[in-house]
């Protein structure tokens, strides 16, 4: 049982697979598709971070694959719909670094504000200049969230503490957090001093701050950004911060992003009241050992017992294990009759179903057995020969 992790992930996940039992190795960096296609091949377990393209190409090469783990929130650079197609679960971690983007978003807030970065940069060249002409608290300031969920509720709570009055727009309805007020888009844009963007992947949201939004914005405000990068057009962002109707900026996330040690390239570079970081909004020694530990959990569990909860593609099933029992995972087309072969192929051999489980989710479906007879290979081969059938597995193994 090999597990690959790539991406420099926390030695929590490589330490927790090893204790499981698997055979660990890990990389420094991403792959691209053609290398990532030899070196996966024979490999059950393959944790990635934000930089590696997960296609079908790849997912062909290793069929023993049984899970994908994305140790980040974002699951955009894997192809999910062909992981689904070959019964491949897909994990992430949508909860562990969201206090260290919440911080980070605080301290921008108030190094923008006081104009901190400029100075230091002043300071840096050698020019002493004290003056408090743009400097502000940030106690009274009106904060705009837009995307209230895990990141932003929190750094609404954050902002409370510190004074400010808190605004949000959210496409979904979701709670508000102490005081904090939900508002139009557009009310938000023009009564923001400060407006900061924690949105997810979704295609829908690309160039969501562009030009006309912009110019919406009151004069003077500004506009952080660690969500994604194609959320915001940097060009237009980068000539309304030369003419001073945006005050300042932080970006932490780019359209295109080069590899760690890489040339950079963005209009926004060189710019005195922009704050430029290089995608680090999650990346706190803390939130790393915490995404290594939940996300290797969550896919030692999937491998042993089947439990696909928290699975970005898969239905949702879990069944608690009695011991003594014999488990079975029979993942299929979501269509009519599946149960009924399965059950009918378990009766015809004389096997007793102790405990059983189904979910669907959109074309698939999933059932998790527990039967008072082991599985043997004749019987997995008939399982495989139902119609519809996508994968078939036994705790602890890959079979496909």
């Amino acid at each position: 049982m090999k597990v690959l992790l790539l991406e420099n992930i926390s030695g929590v996940a490589a330490s927790q697979f090893e204790e499981a039992g698997f055979a660990v190795e890990s990389l420094k960096g991403a792959l691209e598709e053609r290398e990532l296609i030899e070196k996966v091949r024979g490999t059950s377990i393959l944790g990635v971070r934000s930089k590696t393209h997960i296609t079908a190409a790849v997912l062909d090469a290793a069929p023993e694959l049984v899970s994908v783990g994305a140790f980040c929130i974002g699951v955009d650079k894997i192809d999910r719909a062909a992981s689904s197609e070959r019964g491949i679960g897909v994990f992430n971690d949508p909860h562990s670094n969201s206090r260290s983007v919440a911080e980070l978003a605080m301290g921008e807030i108030i190094l923008l504000m006081r104009r901190t970065f400029e100075a230091s940069t002043q300071l840096h060249g050698g020019t002493w200049n004290k003056s408090s002409a743009g400097s502000h608290e940030v106690r009274g300031l009106t904060l705009g969230i837009v995307g209230y969920g895990k990141i932003g509720s929190q750094v609404s709570d954050l902002a409370e503490a510190l004074g400010m009055r808190v605004v949000f727009h959210d496409v979904a309805h979701v709670l508000a957090r102490g005081n904090a007020r939900p508002v139009s888009f557009r009310e938000l844009l023009e009564t923001s001093d400060v407006i900061t963007l924690h949105v997810d992947g979704k295609m829908s949201n690309q160039d969501l701050f562009g030009e006309d939004e912009i110019k919406t914005m009151k004069d003077g405000a500004c506009l952080i950004n660690l969500s994604r990068g194609f959320v915001v057009d940097h060009e237009a962002l980068a000539r309304h911060l030369q003419s001073g109707k945006l005050a300042g900026a932080a970006v932490d996330v780019f359209p295109q992003e080069p590899e760690t040690g890489g040339a950079f390239s963005s209009p926004l570079r060189g710019l005195p009241n922009v704050i430029l970081t290089p995608h680090i909004g999650g990346s706190t020694e803390e939130a790393q050992q915490n995404i290594g530990q939940f996300v290797s959990a969550r896919m030692i569990d999937y491998f042993r017992s089947g439990n696909s909860l928290l699975s970005v593609n898969l239905p949702h099933c879990h069944l608690d294990y009695e011991p003594g029992s014999h488990r079975l995972m029979h993942i299929h087309h979501n269509v009519p009759g599946i149960l009924r072969a399965i059950n009918d192929i378990l009766a015809d051999r004389e096997i007793n179903i102790e405990r059983q489980v189904l979910d669907t989710r959109g074309p698939l479906g999933y059932a998790i057995y527990d039967i008072n007879r082991d599985c043997d290979d004749q019987l997995l081969a008939k399982l495989r020969a139902v119609p519809h059938t996508v994968r078939v597995r036994v705790p602890g193994q890959a079979r496909s």
